[in-house]
């Protein structure tokens, strides 16, 4: 055979692998996502200690080998905490059925400590499921933990009134089994409708968010 003929058999054999690379065994693609908004890379959480509604220290440990959903709010506010926990109460069943080593757990961290106690906290999220778990702390634990989750609160007046309110992100955030965020469910800011993380949304992406990380 020349080095001509040899060539063109080289090329022909080429041709023919590229084509049944892509037509016969097609390259895998992972589960794909809809709606979480996912980061580059894991983020790492600063050391924490909070205070479960039932007495029980929250610590990084807490997180670990769970999959998390995390919600800052607090037991006072209006509209978004109730109505976001609410939702996450609406789906818990069928996130318990989402095949994965890490069962599902969903956390809700007061960013009011002097209202919220931990009496308070407890009867709060057993409104929602007993399930769940409430947490808080002073806010030199509560400050730099939310701001590694990508999140944010402030007090909007002087807490001397009674009734004062506390503005905080309305985001739902993903924490991996090793206790690392690795994303967040934003609401949609729409105009006359409340800002908060649909249930269904969640929903649908977690089963992805999971098998992409098991893969």
């Amino acid at each position: 055979m020349s080095k001509v003929q040899a060539g063109v058999v080289a090329l022909v054999a080429l041709i023919v692998g590229l084509v049944a690379s892509v037509y016969i065994a097609p390259p895998q693609v992972g589960p794909q996502t809809q709606h979480v908004s996912l980061y580059p890379q894991a983020r790492a959480l600063p050391d924490f200690e909070l205070v479960a509604n039932d007495g029980q220290k929250v610590t990084p440990l807490t997180l670990k080998n769970h999959w998390s959903l995390v919600f800052v709010g607090y037991t006072y506010c209006p509209d978004i905490c109730p109505t976001t926990l609410a939702e996450l109460k609406g789906i818990y069943p069928q996130l318990q059925k989402i095949p994965t080593d890490n069962p599902i757990q969903v956390m809700f961290i007061s960013v009011d400590p002097k209202r919220d106690t931990t009496e308070r906290l407890n009867e709060y999220i057993n409104f929602f499921n007993p399930d769940f778990i409430a947490a808080s702390a002073e806010h030199v634990q509560l400050f730099p933990l939310v701001r590694a989750m990508g999140m944010m609160y402030s007090m909007s007046e002087s807490t001397d009134n009674p009734n004062y309110l506390v503005d905080h992100s309305s985001s739902v955030v993903v924490v991996n089994p090793e206790a690392q965020v690795i994303g967040r469910f934003k609401p949609d800011f729409e105009v006359g409708k409340l800002p908060i993380s649909e249930g269904q949304k969640i929903l649908e992406d977690m089963p992805a968010i999971i098998a992409r990380a098991q893969s």
